[in-house]
C-alpha cells in the first residue's frame, strides 16, 4: 500500500494523539560514567524478502544483476535527495567504539540501546543525515520494506522510564523545525508554561520516508549513557525498516549531542551484497585527540556553502581536486570539483549511499578513460542488466586481469588510491564480466548541465577496507587504506 504525504500526515495527528495519551513525564537520571573510547560494532546492512527471491539463489547470475540494478538505482535516488534536499525552516566520554556490520543492502549498521531498561535496535550508518531514528510505539507502520513487518522490533516509550516527550518550546524541537515552530495554544507571555509537544516530524532519504514525535531519552553506549538524547520517534515509514543515525553536522545529529571531537569508522567488504556476519568498529571520540593518526592522509574540510538551501549544512565536503585515471589526470570543468556559495559542485563523503554518484560531466570524463584504456570487449547485455557501465568481458581462465589505477587526490595533496574491487564489480555465471561500479543519471552528455548540489557523492562502496576519520575539532578528513577485518 502506498501512501500520500498527506495521508502520511493524516495516520500521524491520529498516532500521535493516540500515543501522547500514554506517555507522561518522568524523570531522566543522569548518569555520568566516564571512559577514554566508545567503540561500537559495525555490520552490513540486509534487509532481503525472501518469498521474493527462493527463485533467484544469492549465488545466480540473475539476482546479481538484480542487485547490482537496485543499489546502483538507490545510489542514484540518493543522490538526487542529497542534491536537491531542501532543510525544513522552522560530561563525556573519551572514546567509545561500537560494531559496524556491512549489509546486502548496501549499507552499514551500528546496534545501540535507548530507554531505562535498555532497548536495543540496529541502525543504520549515515553521514548525510543528522537526526537519530527508530521505530517506535506498537503501531509502528512499515509500507513497502522489503522485510516481514512482524519482525521488525519497536522501541516502546511506556516500557521506559526515562521518556520523554519534547516540548514545543524546548530548545531541541527548533534543532527540527528552526527558531519560528509554530506553537499554537502558547502565548508569548506564557512560553515557561506551554504544555503543547513539538510537532511531528517528516523525513525523506531518496527512496525511504519516516515519520513520527521527538522524545528525550537514555542513550545507553558501553560504559557510558548519554541522558536527554535526542531521538525520533517515527510510527511510520516507507522503505525504512530500520531506523537511522545521523552523523552529519546538524545539532540534533550523534556526534554534536555526544560533543564528539572525531569518529571513525572501517568498513568491511560487502562480499557481494551477501549477509556477513563481520563487524568491523565505529569509534566515537569524545575526549582530547591525540593529534595526527598514524599512517592517515588528511585533507582540510570544504567549507559548507552558505546559501540559502541550509540543508547542505549537514553535510561533509571534501575538497577533490582531481581525477586520476591509470596515471592520467582527466579532465573536469573546475566548477563542479569546487562548491559555489549556493552549494552547487564539490564533492560530499556519504556512508548511505553505496554508489558513489558524480554528475554526468565527470563520470563521462572518468568512465571513458577508463573505455580508452581497458583492452577489453564491452558487454551491452550486462551493462542493460545491472543498471552499470562500462562493463567488460574478462576471459573465465584469466586470472590476472587487470585495470587501471582510479585515484582521488585531494586538495593539499592527499591521494585515496582505490584497489579495484572498489570500483569494478565481477558479475555473471562465472564472474567473467566486470562492471565500473560509479554512477550518474542515464545518458552521457559529455558538457556541463545546470548542476545542482554537489556534483561528486562519495559512496560507501568506494571507502571499503579504509579507515576513514572525521577530525570535527581540526575540521579535516581522514583515511588510509588497511584490512578492516577484526583480529580476534
Amino acid at each position: 500500500m502506498a501512501f500520500s504525504p498527506y495521508k502520511i500526515l493524516s495516520l500521524i495527528s491520529i498516532i500521535f494523539t493516540i500515543f501522547t495519551s500514554m506517555v507522561s513525564s518522568l524523570i531522566t537520571t543522569p548518569n555520568n560514567n566516564n571512559t577514554s573510547t566508545i567503540t561500537i560494532p559495525l555490520s552490513p546492512l540486509l534487509f532481503t524478502n525472501n518469498k521474493h527471491n527462493n527463485n533467484n539463489p544469492p549465488n545466480s547470475s540473475l539476482y546479481q544483476y538484480q542487485s547490482l540494478k537496485l543499489h546502483a538505482y538507490a545510489s542514484i535516488t540518493r543522490a538526487h535527495h542529497l542534491k536537491h534536499h531542501k532543510a525544513k525552516k522552522g560530561s563525556s566520554p573519551s572514546i567509545i567504539k561500537t560494531q559496524v556490520h556491512p549489509k546486502s543492502y548496501g549499507g552499514y549498521s551500528i546496534d545501540l540501546k535507548f530507554g531505562t531498561p535498555p532497548q536495543t535496535f540496529s541502525f543504520v550508518l549515515d553521514t548525510g543525515s543528522s537526526l537519530v531514528w527508530l521505530p517506535c510505539s506498537s503501531h509502528y507502520l512499515c509500507s513497502k520494506c522489503n522485510i516481514d513487518t512482524n519482525k521488525i522490533s519497536t522501541f516502546i516509550p511506556k516500557k521506559s522510564s526515562t521518556s520523554k516527550l519534547i516540548g514545543c518550546k524546548s530548545p531541541k524541537c527548533a534543532w527540527i523545525f528552526g527558531p519560528n515552530v509554530e506553537c499554537q495554544n502558547c502565548q508569548e507571555k506564557k512560553q515557561n508554561n506551554c504544555s503543547q509537544i513539538c510537532p511531528a516530524y517528516t523525513v525523506q532519504y531518496g527512496l525511504g520516508t519516516t515519520a513520527g514525535f521527538l522524545l528525550s531519552e537514555n542513550l545507553n553506549l558501553p560504559k557510558k549513557i548519554v541522558p536527554n538524547f535526542l531521538v525520533g520517534c517515527s510510527v511510520l515509514s516507507m522503505y525504512q525498516p530500520a531506523g537511522i543515525v545521523g552523523l552529519g553536522r546538524g545539532p540534533e545529529s550523534l556526534p554534536r549531542q555526544m560533543n564528539l571531537k572525531k569518529f571513525s569508522y572501517c568498513l568491511l567488504s560487502h562480499h557481494r551484497f551477501d549477509d556477513s556476519r563481520e563487524a568491523s568498529d565505529l569509534v566515537l571520540h569524545g575526549g582530547r585527540t591525540a593529534g595526527k593518526t598514524a599512517g592517515v592522509s588528511y585533507t582540510p574540510f570544504d567549507k559548507n556553502p552558505a546559501g540559502e538551501n541550509t540543508a547542505f549544512a549537514t553535510y561533509y565536503y571534501i575538497p577533490i581536486r582531481k581525477v586520476i585515471v591509470g596515471g592520467k589526470h582527466v579532465k573536469i570543468p573546475a566548477n563542479l570539483l569546487e562548491p559555489d556559495s549556493a552549494g552547487n559542485g564539490g564533492s560530499i563523503v556519504d556512508s548511505g549511499t553505496t554508489f558513489t554518484f558524480m554528475d554526468k560531466p565527470i563520470r563521462y570524463a572518468v568512465a571513458r578513460e577508463f573505455e580508452n584504456q581497458v583492452n577489453l570487449t564491452r558487454n551491452r547485455v550486462v551493462e542493460k542488466r545491472s543498471g552499470l557501465s562500462p562493463c567488460f568481458t574478462v576471459a573465465a581462465n584469466n586470472k590476472t586481469t587487470s585495470f587501471p589505477a582510479l585515484t582521488l587526490q585531494f586538495r593539499g595533496g592527499a591521494k585515496m588510491i582505490l584497489p579495484p574491487e572498489n570500483y569494478f564489480s565481477f558479475v555473471g555465471a562465472k564472474s567473467d564480466v566486470a562492471c565500473f561500479t560509479i554512477v550518474s543519471d542515464e545518458g552521457s552528455a559529455a558538457t556541463p548541465s545546470a548542476a545542482r548540489g554537489p556534483a561528486v557523492i562519495l559512496g560507501n562502496y568506494q571507502q571499503q577496507n579504509f579507515y576513514v576519520e572525521y577530525d570535527l575539532e581540526n575540521e579535516k578528513f581522514g583515511f588510509r587504506r588497511q584490512n578492516c577485518k577484526r583480529s580476534g
